[in-house]
């Protein structure tokens, strides 16, 4: 019995540095992996950052940009009609250049924030796309989102009675139906183009004719006509030659039928809005 438990005791005493080692090396396992997992994380965390640092590297200059325009025009419009009107003001253009900026978006297209240019209102730029129906709906949401924006004033001004937001939704309605005239650079211009190119000189006689009646003869005016003549005119009367651009003109019958009726419903909308807070404002006044 005594030499069995002798040997039973030698045995346990060869196994136990072997536990230990695989212990050890299970410990040792482990830790490895762990210490690989960190350096995993730490390469993944510096990617994101550096991923993180390109994109404001990229889209920081933009985005200043933008936001650096907002706050000029606010500026200008604020020292010629107060900061009240001039926040307004600048909302509602920002309201109607996001109507084409979220439709491009929508559609895939991709688009510059909005860019101010005090006095001269905001635009986006996106390249155009080949399809002229698609063209022409981003067009017209900006006006869309600007009479909608109108619209919010008025119900406002409405409900406190207060002249102020009567007037601004006048200037609203006013803006979007002014930039609803069939004839480029206006918005209205790239949807009458993709109705019928031959519309392009209706809207060059109603600008001039608007000019004339109201006699407004400003340096603002005048760079308009410049550039509505520019635009416009060759593009017109390479229409009523029949010469048309596939990426101008909708082909499809209903497509335009259909953009007919939305452009000028729009145009009907914004003529009542600005008419009806004339006639309000001139209530309160009374």
């Amino acid at each position: 019995m005594m030499h069995d438990d002798e040997e039973r005791l030698a045995r346990e005493r060869l196994s136990q540095p072997r536990q230990q080692n695989k212990e050890r090396r299970g410990v040792g396992t482990a830790g490895g992996i762990l210490v690989a997992l960190g350096v995993a994380a730490a390469k993944l965390k510096s990617i994101l950052a550096a991923v993180g640092l390109f994109k404001v590297l990229i889209f920081g200059p933009k985005l200043l940009l933008s936001f650096g325009s907002v706050f000029l025009s606010l500026w200008f419009y604020a020292i010629l009609f107060g900061w009240k009107f001039g926040i307004v003001f600048v909302l509602q253009i920002l309201v109607h250049e996001m109507g084409h900026y979220l439709t491009f978006r929508n559609f895939g297209v991709p688009v510059s924030l909005p860019l101010f240019v005090p006095g001269l209102g905001a635009f986006v730029s996106s390249p155009m796309t080949a399809d002229p129906a698609r063209n022409a709906v981003a067009a017209v949401m900006g006006p869309v989102f600007g009479v909608a924006a109108a619209a919010v004033c008025w119900a406002y001004g409405l409900a406190t009675g207060e002249a102020f937001w009567l007037a601004a939704a006048y200037v609203g309605f006013f803006l979007n139906l002014f930039n609803l005239i069939p004839a480029y650079p206006f918005d209205g211009g790239r949807v009458a183009g993709a109705i019928d190119g031959r519309i392009w000189l209706v809207g060059v006689v109603l600008l001039l004719g608007w000019i004339v009646v109201n006699r407004a003869f400003t340096a603002f005016t005048i760079i308009i006509v410049i550039f509505v003549l520019v635009s416009s005119v060759p593009r017109a009367l390479a229409a009523w030659r029949g010469q048309v651009d596939p990426r101008m003109q909708i082909a499809s019958p209903a497509q335009r039928g259909a953009l007919a009726l939305a452009y000028f419903a729009l145009i009907a909308i914004a003529v009542a809005g600005a008419a009806a807070t004339t006639m309000e404002r001139s209530g309160i006044r009374g």
